[in-house]
């Protein structure tokens, strides 16, 4: 019997983020909030960005250790350094977090990148349970990112992605596919592995009534939600909308795209370069209240990831977004959304952009599809996708975690042998 954060000392986690920033990161602050309302002490280490610049601050009685990023990373050179850094600064705090702060019983990493196994590896010797949670497949998104598959840095990071596999004693994966990779490639048992969906927190959004500003005078809008980065397809959007209006004769539909990331600027240039930044709005980051207001004006909400090995096997967070807000989501035919969104999407041939268009088109042209695939979307996340979903299966992964951390306190023949130790 694994020990209970509400009998004796409470169970206590760290977790380590170097991509985003809490509370930033919605799927980590979801799941260290989860944590904390559950009775763990939770302490989060991650990088200052975002508008998060703080030091230290507690936040729903989670203790966030932020470290300053003086690299911008640029290059393999700049990656390399950024990911030194970071792992410095994240030992460091490691270690203050240990003797002069919570403490912490588990330390839970999160991808990408791969690089934290070693400090997983370091703790494990003072008794820590190493967990990894799996947010990406990085390979893949290397892959997707930089159009090239093999070569060292792809091995690298296959060899990362093998060595946190081989340290963590358990692991949260976002989805079966990521499930599948972690027992393949990975080569951990199936009842290590915890699939813990990223789900919206049903609380955080609202409806509202239709805002036809947004659609700046047209009769449709379509909205897009998401960071923007390379790999994401969104030039495909910016396409179709060319498409849509001089192949296809649609001068009655503007397009939204809500969000940062270190393509906006970019992408927000070529939409001017091709002529469409007439029908395209980039809001970049928005508050969740305008966020709201955008999607709730919306007719469809558009995810052009096109079909690549780490896309197909992905969660999207905006297509379970789009589906809150009641919008029919459109895109490229991708296992994991088809898994995500079920009736609720239209999904065209991949890499199309003109099947991309022809599929706006023919939501925009039949209103009663919209109407059903929205109302199946709205249904399936209060009844499948929300995050309350995802609870349980967290709570699981933990309480396996310090099973695993009581048996190893009792002399065993086996690995796993023994009962429950005291807390």
């Amino acid at each position: 019997m694994s020990e209970s954060p509400a009998a004796g000392r409470p169970r206590r986690v760290l977790i380590v983020v170097q991509n985003l920033p809490v509370p930033f990161d919605r799927r980590v602050w979801l799941e260290a909030t989860t944590l904390a309302r559950a009775g763990y002490r939770v302490s989060v280490i991650c990088p200052r960005m975002k508008g998060f610049t703080a030091g230290r601050e507690t936040l729903e009685d989670v203790d966030i250790h932020r470290y300053p990023l003086p690299i911008s990373a640029e290059g393999t050179l700049g990656f390399a350094a950024e990911f030194a850094w970071c792992f410095v600064m994240t030992a460091l705090l490691s270690v203050r977090v240990a003797l002069f702060g919570r403490g912490f019983d588990v330390l839970h990493a999160c991808n990408p990148p791969e690089t934290y196994w070693l400090l997983g590896a370091f703790w494990r010797l003072f008794g820590k349970v190493f967990l990894f949670d799996h947010h990406d497949l990085s390979p893949e998104m290397y892959a997707a990112k930089f159009g090239r598959e093999g070569g060292l840095l792809f091995r690298a990071l296959l060899f990362l992605e093998r060595m946190t596999f081989r340290v963590a004693q358990v692991v949260v994966t976002t989805n079966e596919s990521h499930k599948a990779i972690a027992v393949s490639r990975g080569g951990k048992a199936p009842e290590d592995v915890h699939v813990v969906r990223s789900g919206p927190d049903l609380a955080r959004f609202a409806l509202h009534g239709r805002d036809a500003g947004w659609s700046r005078g047209k009769p449709f809008l379509v909205a897009y939600l998401g960071e923007i980065c390379r790999q994401d397809g969104v030039d495909h959007l910016v396409r179709a909308m060319r498409i849509l209006r001089d192949g296809l004769g649609r001068r009655d539909v503007h397009c939204v795209l809500v969000g940062g990331g270190p393509h906006q600027p970019a992408i927000a240039r070529y939409a001017e370069e091709i002529g469409v930044a007439d029908c395209c709005t980039f809001t970049g980051r928005v508050s969740d209240d305008t966020l709201c207001r955008i999607l709730s004006s919306a007719d469809i909400g558009v995810d052009p990831d096109p079909k690549t090995a780490w896309s197909d096997k992905s969660t999207m967070n905006k297509v379970v977004e789009y589906m809150f807000f009641g919008l029919p989501v459109l895109a490229y035919d991708l296992h994991e959304t088809r898994v995500s969104a079920g009736e609720a999407g239209l999904y065209v041939t991949a890499n199309d952009e003109r099947a991309l268009a022809e599929g706006i088109a023919r939501l925009l042209d039949d209103a009663p599809a919209r109407r059903r695939m929205g109302e199946i979307g709205r249904q399936r996340v209060r009844t499948a996708l929300a995050w309350s979903y995802s609870v349980p299966p967290l709570l699981a992964a933990y309480d396996h975690a310090f099973a695993l951390r009581a048996a190893r306190r009792l002399p065993a023949p086996g690995p796993r042998g023994g009962g429950a130790a005291a807390a």
